[in-house]
Order: structure tokens, then C-alpha cells, then sequence
């Protein structure tokens, strides 16, 4: 029976992916744990610290198919401790008592810290294919809408005209800082842990450092330079990146929410037959995967103080802080892989309303959208402050009056003196007056080319 949205039969696929859970499931924890377990084994066993034959049983029998999950969590409860339960379990799973070499010189925080990484290091992977893939998808959106104009929009108003290639390279290049992101997080997140009760190895009365770093070597991580028992800065970085890329996409999935508002109608996440918006509207085409993606974003963002909060640390090792980790980790692991998943799903199929951008941009606003081009051309013959004014006034009456400021514009002698009849509307054409937008656009495409 679930008890939680992330394990929920009806919910579980709105806030995780099934990759994501496998990874951070019951029995891929226990498995990480065992994997390290087994690894420290074989590693002691090399180095002459434990028998050979006990480094050969222990990584036979560190494995799922040995262990109860149901009494491990049951003996977890009555003696309040995580790994020990699973000592006992894997020592009595092996022959010949070589499960006494089970742990040797361990503590438990070494063999849940690294499992941890372990994880980390399988989720990491996906988020980085998902990126890429993300990646791909923007590339190509912004190549093929260079000629597409859309109401470039300031504080939720009309600004000026700008192309949708523009609009999209701006969340395309915010996804390649992130994709730089994990890329430098990697470099600090990928480091095991095996330092003994309080981070000296005291336990290891030989060949400590060594075991240190063949133990990290054998696992594939980086070996610390001292023990991260008390310092949670590299999770706080995790945490935080997660938060980033999060918000990342949530920005965008809001914006396709916005404008597929039935009065922008200028974007449209992917629809098929069949997709219900409402119980008792029938008509109803809902933004639901753009409004999930926000939602889980904003989930994920609390938890980043959360990460911050365990760096907090009481002396050489604090489980007040530590276990806060148990559950935030996997939960920000999920959201943000539901999140990755479903701005993919969004963006593969997201529809482009250009005849209605076109609309927007040119019918609403009857040529205001135009006026700094026009205070601009016309600032080079009167002044700027001058023309500001001019311009300014003749707009505020049009907003008001819902009159085309082009025609007012054109009453004015000190205007009508300057420029002739086609002249003057040429300066209302939007085609004319979107910058550099495909400039930046192209920038971004050619900074893209290096991550996909």
C-alpha cells in the first residue's frame, strides 16, 4: 500500500520516472550498500588486511538474493540502526565464517555515504542523456523559426517585436549552462567515502590510505582528500544544481502554460484524442504536463534548502543533519527526473501557433507595439525626449480610445512634414524592427553544436 505520491499506483508517474525509482528503491539501496561492502572486501583481501577466500565470499553472497528486505527493515526499526542489520545478514549468508570480515574497518556512515554516491552517480547519467536530448529538440526549434514573429512581452505587456528563434535560443542557452553544470558537479560529487568512525581510519592499522584509495578506484570514484562525514557542501551543490536545472525548465513549461492561454493561443503543449481537460467541460484542452512540470519544480525548490540546511553539521559526524539526507536526496532525484521527462514529452510535440503570433503581434495593439521604433527615427530629427513625448501622447490616447496610433501619429503636422504616407507605415513594419534577434539566435546554435 502506497503511503506517498512517489510510490502511488494512480500518482507515481506524475512525480518520478520508473528509471529514477529503480535507482532509488529498496532494493537498489541495499544492492549500492552491498556493492560497497563487497568492494572494501575485495580491495582488504588484495592489500593482505582480510583473508583472500573471505574478499571471494563476501562479493558471492553481497547480493539481493541473500537478503531478507522484510526482516532488514523490521530488525532496522527495533535496533534503531541502518547497516547493521545488514552486517549480520550478509556475515551469515557467508560459508566458513568469512562473513566475520564483513565491514572491517568500516562505519556506517563510509558504506551509506558512497552507496549514495553510487546512485547519484546512475541518476546523473540519465539527467545528462535527458539534456541532451532537450538539447536536440530547442536546436532544432530555434533553427527552424528564425522567420517567425511573435509580441516579445515586459512585465506581462506588449514590448516589441522579437522571433520565436530568439525566444527559444534564450531557454536553449540557460539549458547549456546547466548541461556545464553537472558537467563541474561531477568533477565534486563523484567522490566515496571511507574514513573510519571519525574521518582518521583509525581502525586500518595498515595500509589505510592505500585501502582508501584502491577501495575508491575499484568503485570508480574519486578518492577525498578528507573525510565529508560533516561536510555536505557537495550534496548542497547537488541539491542546488537540481533546483537550477528544475526551475529551468519549469520557467519554460510556464511560459508554454501562459500562451496557450485561450487568449494568447500562440503555443500548445502536445495534444491527442482522448486527452480530457475537464470532467464537466467537455471543450477543455488543458496545459496539464506544463502545469505538472511547474508543480514538481516548486517541490524540488524547497528542497534545496533543505540540502543547505544539512551542511549544518555538530562536530566529526551528526545524524540529526545526515539523515535529513535519507529522505530529500531520493525525493529531489524523482522530481527532477519527472521534470527532464516530461519538458522532453513537451517540447517534442509542442505546437507553434505562427499565424496566431502573427496575429498578436500585429492586430492587438493597433501599432503600439511599434513606438520605439517610431521615437527612435523620429528622436534623429526632432530629439529624443521630444519625440518621446510626441509619441507617448499619441499613444496613451489610442490605448485609451482603442484607436489605431498610426493614423494619430500621422495627424501631427511636425510628422506628416517629415515623412510620407508609406514611409511613415514602413516604420510600423514588424519584419523590420526585431534587432539581432536572429544574430543571438544563431550564437546560440553554434555554442549548442559543442553539446550535442
Amino acid at each position: 500500500m502506497a503511503s506517498s505520491v512517489y510510490d502511488s499506483i494512480l500518482f507515481k508517474d506524475s512525480f518520478g520516472t520508473e528509471s529514477i525509482r529503480k535507482i532509488f528503491s529498496d532494493e537498489g539501496l541495499v544492492q549500492k550498500w552491498l556493492d560497497v561492502e563487497s568492494a572494501l572486501a575485495r580491495v582488504e583481501a588484495r592489500l593482505g588486511i582480510i583473508p583472500q577466500e573471505a574478499g571471494e565470499e563476501i562479493t558471492k553472497k553481497a547480493n539481493l538474493k541473500y537478503i531478507n528486505l522484510e526482516e532488514l527493515g523490521k530488525e532496522m526499526k527495533e535496533i534503531s540502526h541502518p547497516i547493521v542489520p545488514l552486517i549480520r545478514q550478509l556475515t551469515n549468508a557467508c560459508e566458513n565464517n568469512y562473513g566475520e570480515y564483513v565491514h572491517w574497518g568500516a562505519t556506517t556512515q563510509d558504506i551509506m555515504d558512497t552507496a549514495n554516491i553510487l546512485q547519484i552517480r546512475e541518476a546523473l547519467a540519465i539527467y545528462e542523456r535527458k539534456i541532451q536530448n532537450i538539447q536536440k529538440i530547442l536546436y532544432t526549434m530555434v533553427d527552424n523559426n528564425r522567420d517567425v514573429i511573435l509580441a516579445g512581452r515586459t512585465h506581462g505587456q506588449h514590448g516589441l517585436p522579437i522571433t520565436f528563434a530568439y525566444k527559444s535560443s534564450v531557454w536553449l542557452a540557460e539549458i547549456n549552462r546547466s548541461s556545464d553544470r553537472i558537467k563541474e558537479l561531477k568533477e565534486r560529487i563523484l567522490v566515496g567515502q571511507f574514513s573510519g568512525a571519525v574521518g582518521t581510519l583509525a581502525s586500518i592499522k595498515s595500509k589505510g590510505k592505500e585501502l582508501q584509495t584502491e577501495l575508491m578506484y575499484e568503485l570508480g570514484l574519486k578518492t577525498p582528500t578528507v573525510s565529508w562525514h560533516a561536510s555536505r557542501d557537495n550534496l548542497a551543490e547537488l541539491g542546488s544544481t537540481m533546483g537550477i536545472i528544475g526551475n529551468t525548465l519549469a520557467k519554460i513549461a510556464n511560459e508554454v502554460f501562459h500562451l496557450q492561454k485561450t487568449e494568447f493561443s500562440e503555443l500548445e503543449e502536445p495534444f491527442k484524442k482522448g486527452k480530457v481537460g475537464s470532467s464537466t467541460m467537455p471543450h477543455k484542452r488543458n496545459p496539464s504536463t506544463a502545469q505538472n512540470i511547474v508543480t514538481t519544480a516548486r517541490i524540488l525548490k524547497q528542497n534545496v534548502t533543505l540540502f543547505l540546511e544539512g551542511m549544518i553539521h555538530q562536530h566529526e559526524r551528526d545524524m540529526i543533519s545526515w539523515q535529513m539526507e535519507w529522505e530529500v536526496l531520493p525525493e529531489s532525484c524523482l522530481l527532477l527526473g519527472n521534470i527532464l521527462n516530461s519538458t522532453e514529452t513537451l517540447l517534442k510535440g509542442l505546437t507553434i501557433n505562427r499565424q496566431r503570433m502573427y496575429e498578436n503581434v500585429t492586430e492587438l495593439t493597433h501599432g503600439l507595439i511599434m513606438s520605439e521604433a517610431v521615437m527612435i527615427s523620429l528622436g534623429e530629427e526632432i530629439g529624443r525626449q521630444k519625440a518621446h513625448d510626441l509619441v507617448y501622447d499619441a499613444c496613451m490616447i489610442a490605448y485609451e480610445e482603442k484607436n489605431d496610433v498610426r493614423e494619430l501619429l500621422y495627424k501631427n503636422k511636425e510628422i506628416n512634414e517629415l515623412y510620407g504616407k508609406e514611409e511613415f507605415n514602413d516604420l510600423f513594419n514588424i519584419k523590420n524592427y526585431v534587432g539581432y534577434s536572429n544574430l543571438f539566435a544563431n550564437q546560440v546554435l553554434e555554442e549548442t553544436k559543442q553539446y550535442i
